[in-house]
């Protein structure tokens, strides 16, 4: 280029031309090399001359002006075979979001029917519950309530067992607590919490029984119990037909409820039964629940509680003049709040259960045992 400004643009301009002639007047220098980022100077002699970039390869030939290309020039860039290259590079392929109905040929395929496995969630399986997962873990599903919740009981088996000698009404106070806490437990057990209509239903229908049997008399206790808990299996499944549940739903509650009005209404056979009989029974689920909760393999604890409720039926039993008799009755009392203590251990039960369920069931089902054999040995 020239340092000599343009004199202007007209029709008979050639800027190749005035090229041609700087490069004539002028003597061209030789040129080396350089790396890039290198700028190569001319002769401090010729200070006229500017400074020009150097580029490597072909460049214009001003000797030959040509309107287009020569086929030699054209040899320069390889030939393209498009068919051979394996992916080819497209600038605006990320620049465009995925279309939703446009299937992607690079995503796997979906497992079809034939290879067992179901669709492909992200979000597991949320139906599993704590049981199937300690199932597949190689665990047990059962946890015992412990030491507490077996204290609770014990206590509340003692009050039983005192007030039980003072009176009827006396044994009516922690005969009620023991149906409450029945009516709540059985509800959270089942996983169905809160449920404030089934178990205010159920509490209703102890309480109803309670106060029928005080009504009609300890030898119409059998009647009391069971007219009030036809009726009350009756309001149960009107309570449930009168929900706007889905029907798996309604049958789940209408099972639940039942369960657990029957299960407070029976407890009231602690108040049905003789004096002495709830004296040695509610002591002797007292001694077998503590030495259930002791720290024991399962099979020696369970020997071990009831040959303890045995020795608490007999020792009981020599107080209330039932004598040896005490023994038979507090060993049956004992094998019924076992079988409380391991429905209320079944299925990861939560820590409210085990202060519910675990404190009221096992003296919940010692009370038809409790009722009959006193009946029998008294």
């Amino acid at each position: 280029m020239s340092n000599q400004p343009y004199e202007g643009y007209g029709e008979g301009y050639d800027p190749y031309a005035q090229q041609q002639q700087h490069q004539q007047q002028q003597p061209q220098q030789a040129q080396a090399q350089a790396w890039p980022g290198q700028q190569q100077a001319y002769d401090d002699a010729q200070a006229d001359q500017q400074y020009t970039q150097q580029w490597q390869g072909q460049t214009w030939d001003t000797q030959v002006q040509q309107t287009r290309p020569a086929a030699s020039d054209l040899a320069y860039f390889p030939p393209q075979n498009y068919q051979a290259a394996p992916q080819s590079y497209d600038p605006y392929a990320q620049a465009q979001p995925p279309r939703p109905d446009v299937p992607d040929a690079q995503a796997p395929a979906a497992p079809s029917a034939g290879d067992g496995y179901g669709p492909p969630s992200l979000a597991g399986n949320a139906r599993i519950t704590d049981a199937q997962r300690a199932r597949l873990e190689g665990r047990s599903p059962i946890i015992e309530p412990g030491m507490q919740p077996a204290g609770l009981t014990a206590v509340l088996a003692l009050l039983l067992s005192v007030t039980a000698q003072v009176g009827s009404y006396a044994l009516v106070v922690p005969l009620v607590i023991l149906q409450a806490v029945t009516a709540a437990g059985w509800f959270r057990l089942n996983g169905m919490w809160p449920a404030r209509q089934g178990i205010a239903l159920a509490f209703a229908g102890a309480l109803v029984a309670d106060v029928a049997l005080l009504a009609a008399g300890r030898e119409n206790g059998p009647a009391a119990i069971l007219g009030t808990l036809g009726v009350w299996v009756l309001l149960s499944l009107v309570m449930q037909l009168r929900s706007h549940a889905d029907p798996d739903t309604r049958i789940t509650g209408l099972m639940a409820t039942v369960a657990s009005a029957a299960l407070a209404i029976v407890a009231t056979g602690h108040l049905a039964a003789d004096p002495d009989a709830v004296t040695v029974g509610a002591a002797a689920v007292a001694v077998a629940i503590l030495a259930r909760a002791l720290p024991l393999p399962t099979v020696a604890s369970v020997v071990v509680s009831l040959l303890a409720a045995a020795g608490a039926g007999i020792a009981v039993g020599g107080m209330t003049g039932m004598g040896a008799k005490g023994a038979l009755l507090g060993a049956g009392a004992a094998v019924c709040a076992l079988i409380g203590h391991r429905v209320a251990s079944y299925d990861y039960p939560s820590r409210f259960v085990h202060f519910t369920a675990g404190v009221a069931l096992p003296l919940t089902a010692a009370a038809p045992v409790v009722y009959v054999l006193g009946r029998a040995l008294v």
